[in-house]
């Protein structure tokens, strides 16, 4: 099994014996702690540390029973599907890059998604060896058909009804102010609480609408006022 425990950070953990791999979709349990994967990816989206995975791992198989190819855009995560295509892009230098998931972890806190090393080059990765990103789940389709364009509506935000996320906070107060900031231009200001395991967020998200069209102009609107990191997820 390729556990994707190890990405050139600081902390790293032996990989368990080669030979065995984790079941797809199923529970499973590492370091001592248990993980149930999503059996879903619709309006997955998540923001944190991307680290990567290379020579080391070079030909071992992943999660899914796949022999691992660093030189392949794919990439490792705790909860997502299976084959699941995921947008990602470095908040340190905008840059954009759609992997396939194949592999569970990365199984160091803090730490949300694994990158083979083609994934890390092409985002600027490889050197500084970890970098913030947000993530979002495009849609999950066999592994031989291409990836859906990262820039167009797919099988994530063809699904309704939509909303415009504004902000997440990890502190409450901030999310609440936010939120009454919101209240006095728009409605059906919400704040929902998302427990990422390690750390939880209030996300301030604002509209219920079941067209797409009115969901972009919605987040066009909020990022006219001064709210540039406003974006479209399924409700």
């Amino acid at each position: 099994m390729l556990l994707l425990i190890s990405a050139c950070g600081p902390k790293v953990v032996p990989p368990p014996p080669a030979g065995r791999h984790l079941p797809k979709g199923k529970p499973y349990t590492v370091l001592g702690r248990s993980y149930q994967p999503y059996t879903k990816a619709h309006g997955y989206e998540e923001r944190g540390l991307a680290s990567w995975y290379g020579p080391k791992f070079q030909g071992r198989l992943t999660s899914n029973g796949e022999v691992y190819d660093m030189e392949k855009m794919t990439a490792a995560h705790k909860l997502l599907p299976m084959n699941t295509w995921v947008e990602v892009v470095n908040q340190d230098n905008g840059k954009k890059a759609v992997v396939r998931v194949n592999d569970r972890g990365p199984f160091v806190d803090g730490r949300i998604i694994d990158l083979s090393k083609a994934a890390a080059r092409k985002l600027g990765v490889v050197g500084p060896g970890t970098a913030p990103v947000y993530i979002r789940a495009l849609a999950a389709r066999p592994y031989d058909k291409a990836p859906p364009p990262a820039n167009a509506p797919t099988a994530v935000v063809k699904l309704g009804p939509f909303t415009v996320q504004v902000g997440a906070f990890t502190q409450e107060s901030n999310a609440y102010r936010l939120a009454a900031m919101l209240r006095t231009r728009h409605q059906d200001v919400s704040v929902v609480e998302y427990n990422r395991g390690d750390m939880v967020f209030r996300r301030v998200r604002v509209g219920k609408l079941d067209n797409l069209e009115q969901a972009e102009k919605l987040k066009a609107r909020l990022r006219q006022e001064s709210h540039k990191q406003a974006f479209v997820v399924a409700w």
